[in-house]
């Protein structure tokens, strides 16, 4: 692999930081009126979701060539309808804060990531019998947590595609990965997923999740494991026999600076929440804190560092490319773009196109419905990104983290684990998802589709997800 392109490329994205790179915020006020706003606005986004389900099913050809052109499109269709709702002004206000205070932010903390777990090589002989793929399945399980759901997938998700690559049946053994390490496993803490970090951004107690959803989560953790074991053996016993002649090749990590590096990340994101110089520039209404500023620079520096540290042959051995963040990078452009109208509607509340969303989740009496609040924050994750998802029922349940942490702790662990373990459903429901995806089909591994991972997914957590909410004989699983 030509390792110069790569840096000449990091080169430009630091010259263009300097300029603009800005935080991961909150959907502000932009000038947008959703309150005056109906369905129709919705129509771009609905059909960008619809060309990334179906575009790789009904033209892959031209899917793979030409989904950046795609998105952008659906992107500017979103574009012209809200310059003629609302003129020019106000559409580039929620322009600069879509892709400025959102889409880089979220962009840059997952390129840095993907380029340091990328240097991290695991070599050895690693047969992918249901023990192995299980122990595999836990160790990310338990580290999506501590390095982030995109950090353990891109740590591991190699070494367990070149362990099932001799199988026929290995498709399943990737959907269970992401649902468990790009996904659940990232519920009890602040670094495990991009949702659990705004709620950090915006007050909740760094430990909060840890303490009050443990429980929850080792239970469901738990029982995919179970399940994913039994799928793996019944599927195990249709291969054909593993070849045992003589001992394997020991297991060993190469690249150890890059665990020093994701360390680096980890501390980045610590520092920058607990950080706090109250200095803010304001563009077009949206204000960007230095203290975000400064934690993105340090994210793309620690990735420069990453590609300058690491062996290039340790990056050539992984099947290392630039495609799966690319893709990532242009499909979620468009997603939060196109998303533009859609987030205004739900943010008009009582007044909006989607009132009868604020009416589901709150009773007669004004209390809040904690069972409504975990399916609809999980289902709406699964479709529009868990991270504004979790930002807008945090929001709807009174947004005072003080209140939600002790006398509504119900409803935000509600929020917490429908934002998490629901954005295992879709391959966009949280960005590692896709990357994992993209990665596995460009190793070899058959991947279903949009539609065929979401019926999997689905057949796997949606009566996992009925369980805790309706059999009252299981008092562990309440949520408060």
């Amino acid at each position: 692999m030509d390792i110069k392109r790569p840096v000449t490329r990091l080169r430009g994205v630091f010259l263009l930081a300097v300029f603009i790179l800005l935080p991961q915020q909150a959907w502000a006020a932009t000038g947008l009126h959703g309150a005056a706003m109906r369905w129709p606005y919705a129509l771009p986004f609905a059909g960008l979701l619809l060309s990334i389900a179906l575009g790789p099913l009904l033209f892959p050809k031209i899917w793979h060539h030409h989904y950046g052109k795609i998105a952008a499109a659906w992107s500017l269709a979103a574009l012209v309808s809200l310059v003629i709702f609302a003129g020019g002004a106000a559409t580039l206000a929620a322009l600069v804060h879509a892709l400025l205070a959102e889409y880089l932010g979220f962009i840059v903390l997952l390129f840095s990531l993907y380029v340091v777990a990328g240097g991290i090589l695991i070599t050895g002989d690693i047969k992918a019998t249901p023990a192995i793929n299980a122990g595999i399945l836990a160790l990310g399980t338990l580290g999506a947590s501590i390095v982030g759901t995109t950090g353990a997938a891109m740590i591991l998700i190699r070494p367990l595609i070149r362990a099932n690559r001799p199988r026929r049946h290995n498709a399943h053994v990737i959907v269970f990965f992401i649902i468990l390490v790009a996904n659940v496993g990232g519920a009890l803490s602040p670094l495990g997923d991009p949702p659990l970090f705004v709620g950090f951004l915006h007050g909740v107690d760094f430990f909060w999740t840890t303490r009050t959803i443990w429980l929850q989560t080792a239970v469901v953790a738990g029982l995919l494991l179970a399940i994913f074991v039994a799928v793996d053996v019944w599927r195990f016993r249709s291969e054909p026999l593993l070849d045992d002649a003589g001992p394997g090749k020991p297991v060993r990590i190469r690249g150890l600076v890059n665990l020093v590096l994701i360390a680096a990340i980890v501390a980045t994101l610590l520092a920058s929440a607990m950080w706090k110089p109250g200095i803010a520039f304001d563009v077009l209404g949206t204000k960007f804190e230095l203290e975000d500023i400064a934690r993105n620079l340090a994210l793309l520096a620690i990735a420069a560092l990453s590609v300058w540290l690491t062996p290039d042959e340790h990056r050539q051995a992984n099947g290392f490319t630039w495609e799966p963040i690319r893709e990532v990078a242009k499909l979620f452009a468009g997603i939060f773009v196109a998303i533009i109208p859609v987030i205004a509607m739900l943010n008009a509340g009582h007044d909006g196109a989607f009132a009868w969303l604020l009416s589901a989740v709150t009773g007669p009496d004004g209390a809040p419905r904690e069972v409504a609040y975990f399916w609809f924050t999980g289902l709406m994750s699964a479709f529009l990104d868990n991270a504004p998802t979790y930002l807008l029922f945090f929001e709807l349940a009174g947004g005072d983290p003080q209140v939600l942490m002790h006398q509504l702790s119900g409803t935000l662990a509600s929020i917490s684990m429908g934002a998490v373990y629901m954005g295992a459903l879709t391959y966009i429901g949280n960005a590692p998802n896709f990357m994992v995806s993209s990665i596995a089909s460009e190793n070899g591994i058959e991947m279903p589709s949009f539609f065929g991972y979401f019926l999997r997914a689905g057949a796997v957590l949606i009566p996992l997800f009925l369980l805790l909410t309706l059999l009252p004989v299981a008092p562990i699983l309440r949520w408060h």
